[in-house]
Order: C-alpha cells, then sequence, then structure tokens
C-alpha cells in the first residue's frame, strides 16, 4: 500500500525537535519558523511537556467519556482562568475542523437557522459545513457545496450589515487573524459586527485555532478588538502536536444530553498534553513573550527592501515579497530555513512562542540577529 497522494512535500525529513529548532535525518539543523503550522506552541520535546505525557500514558492514555475524567475538568478550569472566559464552558475535541463543525451545529441548534456568513480568504477545514465555510472552491466537493455560506469581504461594514439584516443568518464565523495572507480583522470592524449580530440573534464564532492561544500576543487574537464571541474555537496550539481541539461556549447556550459527542475528544493523554501547555504558558510568560518578540521581528523584517508588506501580530506574522520566495536572497539570507520550492510570493511565520530573546551574530544584513533556543543544551 501507498500513502494516498494529496501533499505537496518538502524534500526534508525532520527527524528530531528540541525548543525552537528542528533536524532533518542528515543532521541539519534548522530554526523552526513554521512550528508545523501553527501547533507547536511551547517548544519542540519540551521537558515538562514529555514528562506529563509519559505519566499519563503508563497510568491511562484513554478511556470513553461515557466515565468521569477529571483531568477534562482540570483542563476546562485552567483554560478559562488562563483566557478570561470562566463563565464560559468547555467542549472537546480532536480537530479544529471537528471544533468548527460542533460550532455551527451548536449555533444551528440555537436559534434554528441555516445560513452562514464567511470571508474572502478564510479557512475553516476540510470537512462538511467547515469546508463549505472556506472560501477555496478547489476543496469544496459537490456534496459539500450545499448553498449554507454566504462569503463577504473581509472589514467591510455595510456589506456585512446588509447581509445580517436580512435576518436569516445562523452565525457568522471569522479569524481573529485570517490564516490565509495574515489579514487582521480592524476593530472598528469587529466591534460592529458583534453589534450586528447581537441584533439580529446571529451567533458570532471566533475562530482562533491558528490565532489563539498567545500566537498573537493576547490569548486570543480578538481581545485586540474588546469584544466577545458567543462561541470560540481553538485547536493547534492546544496540545503542542498532541491532536486536540475545543470549543468554548457562551452560558447562552444550555447543554443536551446527546446534542454534541466524540469518541477520541478530551482523552486522558490528550488532556495532559493541554495541561502541561498551560503550565508552560504560565510559567513562563509565552503570551507576553509572544508579544515581546513578535513586535522586534515585525520591525526588523520591514527594514529588508526586498519584502512587500509585513503583517501580523505577535508570532502570527506574514512575508510578502517581491518575487518568488525561493529566488529572494532576503528569503534566504534571515536563516537557514528550508523555503517552499514553488513559486510563491507570500511566507507565514508561525515559530514557537517560546522564542526567546535575541542574541547578535555577525551578518551586515538588516535584522542580523538569531533567536536562541529557550531551553536547549
Amino acid at each position: 500500500m501507498k500513502l494516498f497522494d494529496v501533499y505537496p512535500l518538502y524534500n526534508i525529513n525532520i527527524v528530531k525537535g528540541k525548543g525552537c529548532k528542528v533536524w532533518d535525518e542528515n543532521g541539519t539543523e534548522y530554526l523552526d519558523l513554521y512550528g508545523g503550522h501553527a501547533v507547536i506552541s511551547i517548544g519542540h520535546a519540551h521537558p515538562h511537556y514529555v514528562a506529563m505525557i509519559s505519566n499519563q500514558v503508563a497510568n491511562l492514555g484513554f478511556y470513553s467519556n461515557s466515565v468521569i475524567n477529571k483531568l477534562q475538568q482540570q483542563v476546562a478550569e485552567r483554560l478559562g482562568k488562563i483566557s478570561g472566559y470562566e463563565d464560559y464552558s468547555l467542549f472537546l475535541i480532536n480537530s479544529g475542523a471537528e471544533a468548527n463543525e460542533n460550532a455551527l451545529k451548536l449555533a444551528s441548534f440555537y436559534n434554528g437557522r441555516t445560513k452562514v456568513v464567511s470571508f474572502s480568504k478564510a479557512f475553516h477545514g476540510r470537512t462538511s459545513l467547515a469546508v463549505e465555510a472556506t472560501n477555496n472552491p478547489t476543496i469544496i466537493a459537490p456534496i459539500n457545496n450545499n448553498g449554507h455560506v454566504t462569503y463577504l469581504p473581509l472589514n467591510d461594514i455595510e456589506a456585512m450589515k446588509q447581509e445580517l439584516a436580512k435576518g436569516d443568518v445562523c452565525a457568522v464565523i471569522i479569524e481573529g487573524i485570517q490564516g490565509g495572507g495574515i489579514k487582521i480583522p480592524t476593530t472598528e470592524f469587529m466591534q460592529e459586527l458583534r453589534k450586528a449580530c447581537t441584533e439580529t440573534g446571529t451567533i458570532l464564532i471566533l475562530d482562533e485555532i491558528q490565532s489563539g492561544y498567545g500566537r498573537s500576543g493576547k490569548f486570543f487574537a480578538h481581545q485586540y478588538n474588546h469584544i466577545q464571541p458567543d462561541i470560540i474555537t481553538v485547536a493547534k496550539g492546544i496540545g503542542n502536536g498532541f491532536p486536540m481541539a475545543a470549543v468554548l461556549i457562551s452560558p447562552m447556550f444550555k447543554p443536551v444530553y446527546g446534542q454534541l459527542g466524540t469518541t477520541f475528544g478530551g482523552n486522558h493523554l490528550a488532556c495532559s498534553a493541554a495541561l502541561a501547555v498551560m503550565d508552560v504558558i504560565e510559567q513562563d510568560n509565552l503570551v507576553e513573550n509572544a508579544k515581546a518578540v513578535g513586535d522586534y521581528l515585525l520591525e526588523e523584517l520591514k527594514k529588508f527592501p526586498q519584502i512587500k508588506e509585513v503583517r501580523g501580530r505577535g508570532l502570527m506574522i506574514g512575508l510578502e515579497f517581491e518575487e518568488p520566495i525561493k529566488n529572494c536572497a532576503a528569503a534566504s539570507s534571515m536563516t537557514n530555513m528550508c523555503l517552499p520550492e514553488q513559486a510563491v510570493r507570500m511566507y507565514s511565520a508561525y515559530c514557537p512562542l517560546s522564542a526567546s530573546a535575541w542574541r547578535k551574530r555577525t551578518s551586515s544584513s538588516p535584522g542580523s540577529r538569531e533567536y536562541s533556543n529557550c531551553y536547549s543544551d
């Protein structure tokens, strides 16, 4: 049997990671500015994370959601405090797509509507309604193309108000920062969106799967906008590579037995990973670190004349180049990193939140510093 060939792979086999660095099978060391696509939050092979998972799997890796799991309760309590959403409820699943599917399902149960508003260039997953809410027709199969979703221009207040004024929209789903192109919703737009959703009985879902868990320099990117959504979805950084996701649910929703469910979601091993991540985020002040290091990177990257535009917040940064990245001297001079072979002009950086203070190195190029590993030998 062969693998179903759906991934255009980079010609590199990563076999080891520690902190903010990874190594390939040939022993070449790389500074990890990708983080497994925003998944690695506290760094590769963090000793506390390794110990927590190892200890848990040695005792009990899995049991079903038909029995009490006190680790789930601990995750809910800790996540509520660290995120500022202590009065919300938590539903645990395995992936970002599952989180958005359950969020949209819950919204439709609540108001009985079926229409969804999403935004241009949005990405919310590859399954069922999540993929229909994703603004990429090449990955929406005919069976998923059911006419539920209207795509609007991001930050277009009037278009948004006109659509919601129809009174038939179940939910608006929006990323705290768009993963595709690192586009940031404005505070004015987000506040008007919150107001319009409240006035029309529309559920506001914040997809914080990439932009959440401290990546933006706040725990959730929407907290820059001073709004509170009805539902928040998280994944990626929640488990530092262990498959896990969650839905944070406003108290306006009342749970019903059997309405939502999962086999593997919130298992003992996943919860141990999530608790370890929160331990490290709090103990090492990684949210504040993401903002400090991100602010520095944003400032320094703007000094490269070959970079057309730098966008982002914290350690969620997009670089748009004048020429394809593989040909760009500015990109190749920044660090020893694996660059795309395709002729793309946009690079998104998602280095671990544990990227630490910079140290000088000998170089004549702008921003000539490198990041040290926060717990390397």
